[in-house]
């Protein structure tokens, strides 16, 4: 495996990872802030960093969100709590049950610690996920029978940076961090995809589709994007 560590403008350091196995150009940030690329051994370096650069507003975002602690007892989505506790045990453990998340912190380990919010952080998406699952393609499927539209499947994701979308073969992805959203973005997003099932673009045509659901769709469009798919969703 080759190994390249670069510094880019306006991200600083990051390392490009060359893997036998990887079929395509990977990004990820560690607990610590560090901005890994895996790609592809036969792929120059070069185009890791491009391909870094090109995502430059993402890292700073997930950036942001791992330089802000998670906390005791913070809301989680719609129905889960987190909360961090001591414990005997000799490493950090996690536990999702009902609408808990426990995260048990062994002696001398406080929750500001790297590895206890990088848990919290894995645990709390995991909750979003089975928050997301139980809740959104029920509403979907309400939504459309309600505004008359048909899709072929809907799949709930962990996504970068979209709250949702529909392909052309009417397939809707729906982002796990809609459960930190209100509830009138969420409906919000919801019909926003589903207007796509008609108009796949964003035109005048697509707009007066919306509309004819959702009042103040435009305003609605501003304002989510003040928020970002985090767990600290507010930018």
């Amino acid at each position: 495996m080759g190994v390249k560590h670069i510094q880019l403008p306006n991200i600083g350091d990051i390392t490009l990872y060359k893997r036998r196995n990887s079929r395509s150009l990977r990004l990820s940030i560690t607990s610590s802030g560090e901005v890994r690329v895996s790609m592809p051994h036969w792929v120059p370096y070069k185009s890791g960093a491009v391909f870094a650069s090109s995502k430059a507003a993402w890292i700073e975002t997930m950036r942001d969100q791992h330089r802000t602690l998670l906390k005791n007892g913070q809301a989680i989505g719609k129905a889960h709590h987190l909360y961090f506790s001591q414990t005997t045990a000799s490493r950090i453990t996690n536990r999702l049950r009902d609408q808990e998340i426990r995260i048990g912190l062994p002696k001398n380990v406080n929750e500001q610690h790297p590895e206890a919010q990088a848990r919290a952080r894995s645990a709390c998406v995991k909750a979003l996920r089975q928050e997301a699952g139980a809740l959104l393609p029920t509403r979907l499927q309400a939504l459309a029978e309600r505004g008359g539209y048909t899709y072929h499947s809907v799949a709930v994701k962990h996504l970068k940076s979209r709250w949702g979308s529909c392909s052309s073969m009417r397939d809707i992805a729906l982002n796990l961090y809609l459960m930190q959203l209100p509830w009138q973005l969420i409906d919000y997003v919801l019909w926003h995809e589903l207007a796509h099932t008609k108009v796949m673009r964003h035109g005048a045509p697509f707009w007066r589709e919306l509309e004819q659901h959702v009042a103040h769709a435009r305003e609605l469009s501003k304002e989510i994007h003040t928020y970002q798919p985090t767990l600290h969703p507010k930018t």
